[in-house]
């Protein structure tokens, strides 16, 4: 019975691509706060590492190599079960252990002085995975005559434009001037990416895609339009926010920056993916 539960809730939602459900949502949830905790454990024991907004911003890029890596396995390049380590949950594990490794080499250099800070070597690691992954996607649609810029640049456009929207609000008409921090800034921009690709590929791209997350695949169902996004990331990232800045000063600063990056991350790396696969078609 208990494999029958595991079989149904988590494996096959893994193996056939099947949408996520109530069960797995909670638990993925619960494993990545139990995550960021056993991290922040982890590194606030570090002589070196800080987790600041220099690191925050450093490991940006492995988000935006973890969202295109999920592409990869949307290609169907990779046939064997090894495309199952691109799968959520597994390709966070593959993502964790690529990007603990760069940084704990690169603080290991600057403790035995090779390097000067960490932050450019770790960074460095970072952009060359997120480079190297965008080549393969690159000859994936060169191989197979289909590279929509346009698409790119409409998701894009969407998102930066709603960004900067959503920025002169907090900016100037609730005067939030923190809202300018580039942590926030990149919290934005990764959330509405994400809304921006989903609307456009559910309502306007030719392939028509679908929400697969249970909250989101809901809210479009019941407003009729993938659009509806937006509103539910504005319900999250006013009051987010808010709260977030209001307890800045008040609890460990690292542990501050770890949720930060969290909920840039699950805005980001999915933004990235879904863009991705529309520009290829996959």
């Amino acid at each position: 019975m208990i494999w029958d539960f595991i079989q149904k809730y988590y494996i096959d939602p893994i193996r056939y691509g099947q949408p996520y459900n109530v069960v797995d949502t909670t638990t993925y949830a619960l494993v990545l706060i139990l995550a960021i905790y056993i991290i922040y454990r982890w590194l606030r024991r570090s002589e070196i590492i800080r987790i600041d907004r220099d690191f925050v911003l450093c490991t940006l890029p492995f988000v935006v190599m973890g969202g295109m890596l999920r592409v990869v396995q949307d290609t169907g390049m990779i046939t064997s079960d090894w495309q199952f380590l691109l799968i959520t949950p597994l390709i966070y594990f593959v993502m964790f252990f690529y990007t603990a490794g760069a940084l704990v080499t690169t603080a290991a250099l600057q403790k035995k002085g090779i390097v000067r800070d960490y932050h450019r070597g770790y960074m460095a690691a970072g952009l060359a995975g997120a480079g190297v992954t965008a080549l393969i996607l690159l000859w994936f649609g060169i191989q197979n005559g289909i590279i929509a810029w346009d698409v790119l640049a409409i998701i894009l456009a969407m998102a930066v434009a709603t960004s900067a929207a959503v920025h002169g609000v907090m900016r100037h008409l609730l005067q939030w001037r923190y809202a300018a921090d580039p942590l926030y800034l990149s919290l934005l921009f990764g959330q509405l990416l994400d809304a921006s690709a989903t609307s456009y590929g559910i309502d306007l791209h030719p392939l028509h895609y679908v929400e697969v997350h249970v909250v989101g695949s809901h809210l479009i169902a019941w407003t009729g339009t993938a659009f509806s996004m937006f509103a539910l990331k504005l319900l999250v990232l006013f009051p987010g926010i808010y709260i977030l800045e209001r307890f800045r000063h008040e609890g460990p600063s690292a542990l501050w920056h770890l949720i930060l990056l969290a909920m840039i991350t699950v805005g980001l790396a999915p933004g990235i993916r879904d863009m991705m696969r529309m520009v290829l078609y996959v």
